[in-house]
């Protein structure tokens, strides 16, 4: 089995659901080097203070880096034997693709080759946003579509799925209790 898929995790869930917290504390029980790659740009101060709650609540035992769009080059650099990379948000990097315009294709594929690569664990976290009605306009359409896309392709790559809902995880992939679906 390769690299990327005996450590390839993608933590999805909704707004506020706990999969930060999950995703972090996987990391801490691996016992290895930490690495939070931060995906959000500063915008304003609400994010700027958010960002640093969230710095304080991790600790200082964490390396960050912050990058906004190039998450695969990073994975290249840094997922390796002896450390742990958390990937926090997918959500935010696909905002942040699409702000600047960015070949969303392009990226994930980049972003995919990525994990099919490394050399050490990587979690992504990522936002569920198709559980809800359908948005009223075209921009937050395009979004939400460009979302469940990525979460699939990222599922399809990872060996293990957990959805987090109020705060529970629940193992989507492998689910090896799960019966066989039929008709």
């Amino acid at each position: 089995m390769s690299a990327a898929r005996a450590s390839t995790t993608l933590v999805i869930g909704g707004a506020r659901s706990g999969k930060s917290a999950f995703a972090e504390n996987l990391l801490k029980k691996s016992g290895l080097e930490r690495i939070y790659v931060a995906t959000c740009a500063v915008l304003d101060k609400e994010m700027e203070e958010r960002i640093a709650r969230h710095r304080d609540q991790r600790g200082g035992d964490w390396k960050t880096i912050e990058e906004t769009r190039d998450i695969a080059g990073v994975l290249q650099r840094e997922a390796r034997q002896g450390s742990a990379v958390l990937v926090d948000c997918l959500t935010l990097w696909l905002s942040n693709l699409m702000f600047e315009e960015d070949d969303i294709e392009v990226e994930t594929t980049k972003l995919l080759a990525a994990l099919r690569k490394v050399g050490g664990p990587v979690v992504l976290v990522s936002n569920e946003v198709g559980a809800g009605i359908v948005p009223e306009n075209a921009l937050a359409r395009r979004f939400r579509d460009a979302q469940g896309r990525l979460n699939r392709q990222i599922a399809e790559v990872a060996n293990q799925v957990v959805l987090v809902a109020a705060g529970l995880p629940l193992l989507l992939k492998p689910n090896h209790n799960q019966p066989e679906i039929r008709l």
